[in-house]
């Protein structure tokens, strides 16, 4: 009898555990798998470095700051047009360049770091050519995975793409700390460059992965198409615009160094703020194989979008620290739950030949949002106080969740078993 009970509590267990299947499966996959890894979490730590480096040299939090329109106008241009030429190209050679663009990017950054008076706008140049390179690319990155498992494993390895950035999100900043601690900047910045070998070698050893033979030359009519396409899905527009929702109205992150200074009386604590969310979107990440059996996707992304507002409006009026970073772990856990059920859909609805137009569209979106939502917490905050910033944007995206939810029926309703709207 204790036998019988120790299998029922590991196949109980076992049910929430990630599904493996695509690495045991795949090769390709897996091989592309353990070398973003690894590429992503020394992308994080040369992020940090670079930061570090920047106030170290200038002693100006706006110089640091500065460094995100590196990141936002390429992301906000290069990755239309990056999703577009996937579309009508290789899509292997196409990150092929990108994560070569991205190895220059960081051997420029060790270089102008071995000087004996590092230049400041090199950090910016060389910031600009790693942003752009990886933006060009994105189209092609996250179009790949529909060509390399099938159909049933798509959640699966959505969840697992997912412990590779939530991994690196979490463990990057804490292994920069410590590295830049005991290892010269130029070191730390020549590790990421020799981090992306891994990448490179499982690209180059992909089949060939082209969208259709006889797609159309990229341009300004091809993109023009990926926009109207994603206007005609009511799922896709569906989705994408409550997470824009949620994260322009929900996304507090640029109040963090104020709660941690003046909340909580340590502004050292700040980093844990910046962390919470991302361990709770890894903890999704490990145990998401309950995500398999959810049929309403959609209704799925709009419940844990909701969450997240939830949650941050609870985080509004949290005194504790503990509770605190409970409560941040609690809304990334709701965003993370929402942005693999939104991959999945997006998979299964777009076709193989606009998927790359289609995933450049959802990026820059997924990445403007949390920007524009900073700006209006922060402008905000200033105009009336932190904790009205935070709840008030918390219960507005609750609420747009619901009206979103109305004005949406094929999303609240989409099954994906039918993989269509009943």
């Amino acid at each position: 009898m204790p036998a019988v009970e120790r299998r029922g509590f590991r196949d109980r267990l076992s049910r929430f555990a990630l599904d493996l299947t695509p690495i045991r499966r795949y090769p390709a996959f897996r091989r592309l798998w353990f070398g973003q890894g690894i590429s992503f979490i020394g992308t994080e730590i040369a992020e940090v470095a670079l930061a570090y480096q920047m106030y170290q040299l200038t002693g100006s939090t706006l110089a640091v700051g500065l460094i995100s329109l590196t990141h936002l106008v390429p992301l906000l241009t290069l990755t239309v047009i990056g999703g577009a030429i996937a579309d009508a190209v290789d899509r292997r050679r196409l990150m092929l360049v990108q994560q070569l663009g991205m190895v220059i990017g960081s051997l420029a950054l060790a270089a102008n770091a071995a000087l004996d008076n590092p230049r400041i706008w090199a950090l910016y140049v060389a910031q600009l050519i790693i942003s752009s390179s990886f933006s060009i690319g994105v189209g092609a990155q996250r179009s790949m995975t529909p060509q390399l498992v099938d159909e049933s494993n798509f959640m699966a390895a959505s969840a697992l793409n997912s412990v590779t950035s939530q991994l690196g999100a979490v463990a990057g900043p804490g292994v920069a700390g410590l590295l830049l601690k005991y290892v010269d900047l130029r070191w730390i910045f020549l590790g990421d460059s020799v981090s992306y070998a891994g990448a490179l070698v499982a690209v180059s050893l992909l089949p060939r992965l082209v969208a259709r033979e006889d797609a159309d030359r990229p341009g300004l009519r091809t993109i023009v198409a990926g926009f109207q396409y994603v206007r005609r899905q009511p799922v896709i527009l569906g989705f994408f615009l409550v997470d824009t929702n949620a994260m322009i109205f929900g996304m507090p992150s640029a109040l963090f160094p104020a709660i941690a200074a003046h909340r909580f009386g340590q502004p050292s604590l700040v980093g844990y703020l910046y962390m919470a969310p991302a361990a709770g979107a890894l903890l999704v990440s490990l145990l998401s194989g309950p995500l398999r059996h959810v049929r309403r996707q959609g209704l799925g992304v709009i419940v844990t979008a909701a969450l997240w507002g939830a949650a941050i409006t609870a985080f509004g009026f949290a005194h504790q620290f503990w509770l605190a970073l409970l409560l941040l772990g609690l809304a990334g856990l709701g965003d993370q739950i929402s942005a693999i059920l939104r991959s999945v859909m997006l998979y299964r609805i777009t076709p193989t030949e606009m998927l790359g137009r289609v995933s450049g569209i959802e990026f820059m979106q997924v990445a403007a949002a949390p920007s524009i939502g900073n700006l209006e917490a922060g402008g905000l905050a200033r105009a009336t106080s932190v904790r009205f910033a935070i709840v008030s944007g918390g219960v507005a995206c609750v609420v747009g969740c619901v009206l979103l939810a109305l004005a949406f029926p094929a999303l609240r309703r989409y099954d994906a078993q039918s993989n269509a709207e009943p």
